[in-house]
């Protein structure tokens, strides 16, 4: 009796150790421009062991843009995506997509910049013709938003370019077939240092969207519905990892290995490009001018109404 008591025992122990209920939850997230600073949270902070103390392993997946980021989520193939601009993610809501807004992810677009070959005749805005094309990564994205605002705002008329992501941006700015690419610190700043690029604009120069949150972290209502403890934990993580990142020298040493770029480098360009108060995931900054501007930019047909906005925005308090 005692050697079955002993085994039953055994057993029991066994299958507690093997529970499900021990097992870490996993969530996706498809993530655009993926080795982007503003883009590190889930993956730095994966890294570093922010969301395995909140029982969670993120798997993180690379996009071109905001476009092929709001089709995973949307399609249910990601629960969450990084680095979508708010007036697609809008765009998207309104025709009745299944996607919500769970966090803001960066606010201002001083990150973006537009450059030209070195010896591009185009040296400044002014330069800018209607025979010139200029870059944006993909429709929806917030240089999509931007690219538009620049020729409402600073009057460019250059025909604007779906390019994708940053590599194959600057090869077709170098071989001649883009006029005007696009990028984000800290890609192209050896460039720009070496002289082999010039930058022309900043997403800066759009006096609208200076204090206005650009980019989210947007989440399948889906999902949110059925992992929303999950989510809710991905959250704390996903903000613990932002402040670690700008108080721990060894997130910038941990991602400059990472990208393989020099330390040094990165630490100048997060302080001029990506100050802590653009990645603050509290409240959306200027709301109002966002959907203003997804209006005049035709992202939105009309304004969303107060409840619309209500159902958008699902950022849990701090």
């Amino acid at each position: 009796m005692k050697q079955i008591g002993a085994a039953i025992g055994a057993a029991v122990l066994a299958a507690l150790v093997a529970s499900p209920a021990f097992a870490e939850d996993q969530l996706k997230i498809a993530i655009g421009q993926i080795n982007n600073w503003e883009n590190q949270p889930p993956t730095l902070g994966q890294d570093a062991g922010f969301f395995k103390k909140h029982n969670l392993k993120i798997e993180a997946v690379g996009t071109q843009g905001a476009g092929e980021t709001i089709q995973a989520v949307i399609s249910g193939s990601a629960d969450l995506g990084a680095g979508v601009g708010v007036a697609g993610v809008m765009r998207a809501f309104s025709k009745g997509a299944p996607v919500r807004v769970l966090l803001p992810a960066f606010t201002g677009t001083g990150d973006l910049y537009w450059y030209v070959k070195a010896d591009s005749p185009i040296k400044s805005v002014k330069d800018i013709t209607d025979k010139n094309t200029i870059a944006y990564s993909t429709s929806g994205s917030s240089t999509n938003n931007l690219v538009l605002a620049f020729g409402q705002e600073l009057g460019v008329k250059a025909k604007p370019t779906a390019t994708g992501g940053q590599p194959g941006t600057l090869t077709a700015v170098m071989s001649g077939q883009i006029d005007i690419g696009w990028a984000a610190p800290p890609f192209g700043v050896k460039e720009l240092k070496e002289g082999k690029i010039r930058m022309v604009i900043r997403g800066s120069d759009v006096p609208s969207l200076k204090g206005q949150t650009v980019r989210t972290i947007i989440v399948n209502a889906d999902a949110l519905k059925n992992k929303k403890d999950a989510i809710m934990r991905f959250v704390k993580a996903y903000r613990e990892s932002v402040d670690w990142m700008y108080s721990d020298p060894k997130a910038i040493e941990m991602y400059a290995k990472k990208i393989k770029a020099d330390e040094a480098m990165l630490k100048g360009s997060i302080a001029e490009f990506h100050p802590k108060s653009t990645m603050q995931s509290d409240q959306m900054a200027d709301l109002d001018g966002a959907v203003r501007d997804a209006v005049k930019l035709k992202f939105l047909d009309k304004p969303m109404t107060k409840e619309q906005l209500t159902e958008f925005l699902q950022i849990p308090a701090r």
